[in-house]
């Protein structure tokens, strides 16, 4: 079958330029049965660089079935083998696709939260060893994630190979320039429509995600002072984890904690993610969206927290990257649109209605 050319450039992308893979390391390449396609041109590219690839392939159709009725000793069983793998590798690379992106839907929130816990060193691992091991999170186009999106499969390859094949060297400088702006800031107040928040980010690190660690990339984040934020914000866009769909959230935050929550759509399951353990309640990232290609909520957030004129707020864990200071067994980020809204960074306007008020940044 034909392979289209963008797919080949994508994986040409992610080994040589997001993870940057060397003759001789070991490559994760792990992905569902759907994104097959893809994992074979990582494949053969990663030959070409003449390194070692180590494939990982998800079965379709068994999530559900596991949660349904694996026993308590099976859910919390902590997978050695994978993680003795994961150790063992230079360089993951890990591809969003899906056959269903709803198969959770009905499973059991506490079964979920509890093996999120069981499983969360690996991830924990995989994103905060970079010393060891560097990934990257990739983009693939299938049919369930157009269906998502609303768009045909062509419309919406078209959208995913626009966001993630561009002039990453041009885009990186001007977010390099945002990094920088609130790496030397102090106080941030979100204000606006749908939201009243302040926080700290002092002596935190800001981190310019160029699509180096997610493809596409596209955001500056950072960890507030845990401890810091103090207001209230309700979320336009619906929140997914696990197949679950959260919609008009609202958070009130007091010192750090969220003190009041709301949601019209399973705020069941945002109760259980707060009490996942004692920091599911407190924010771990503050990000704000800088690609320029992607505009649309597609319900993928690999896209949606990249969205130009958004930002988002992560619950639970704290990157290492921005100095930590929340651990957590989850990491949940939620959109939030600021067309309507300002950022002002140490008294200053630095975002109004999404569009940036700082010279030499025009995304």
């Amino acid at each position: 079958m034909p392979v289209d050319i963008r797919t080949r450039k994508l994986a040409q992308l992610a080994v040589r330029y997001s993870v940057f893979v060397k003759p001789g390391e070991r490559v994760i390449i792990s992905g569902g049965s759907e994104a097959i396609p893809f994992l074979v041109e990582l494949y053969k590219e990663i030959i070409l660089q003449k390194a070692h690839p180590i494939v990982r392939v998800g079965l379709p159709d068994v999530s559900d079935f596991f949660y349904k009725y694996a026993t308590q000793e099976q859910i919390e069983r902590f997978p050695d083998e994978w993680m003795d793998t994961v150790k063992k590798a230079d360089k993951y690379i890990g591809i969003v696709s899906d056959l269903n992106t709803r198969e959770l839907t009905n499973a059991n929130p506490k079964k979920i939260s509890s093996r999120q816990k069981i499983v969360h060193p690996i991830s924990t691992y995989i994103c905060n060893e970079k010393d060891r091991i560097r990934r990257c999170t990739i983009a693939y186009p299938v049919v369930a994630l157009a269906q998502e999106a609303e768009m045909s499969l062509t419309d919406y390859e078209n959208f995913v190979y626009s966001a993630c094949l561009q002039d990453w060297k041009k885009l990186g400088k001007q977010i390099d320039k945002i990094k920088t702006l609130f790496e030397r800031g102090k106080n941030v107040h979100l204000v606006g429509e749908g939201v009243d928040l302040k926080f700290s980010i002092k002596g935190k690190n800001a981190v310019a995600d160029k699509g180096e660690e997610n493809m596409p990339g596209g955001e500056v984040f950072m960890a507030p002072v845990r401890e810091s934020l103090n207001g209230w914000i309700r979320f336009e866009y619906p929140a997914i984890e696990s197949g679950k769909e959260v919609t008009d959230i609202f958070l009130r935050f007091e010192n750090g904690k969220v003190v009041d929550m709301s949601a019209s759509k399973n705020e069941d399951f945002l109760r259980e993610m707060l009490n996942t353990d004692e920091n599911a309640s407190y924010v771990g990232e503050f990000g704000i969206g800088c690609n320029p290609k992607i505009n649309k909520f597609t319900k993928n957030l690999l896209f949606d927290e990249k969205i130009n004129g958004t930002i988002h707020l992560a619950l639970g864990q704290a990157y290492r990257d921005n100095g930590g200071g929340n651990d957590s067994a989850i990491h949940w980020d939620i959109v939030k649109d600021m067309h309507k809204s300002k950022i002002i960074l140490d008294g200053k306007i630095v975002q109004e209605d999404g569009k940036w008020k700082i010279r030499g940044i025009n995304l």
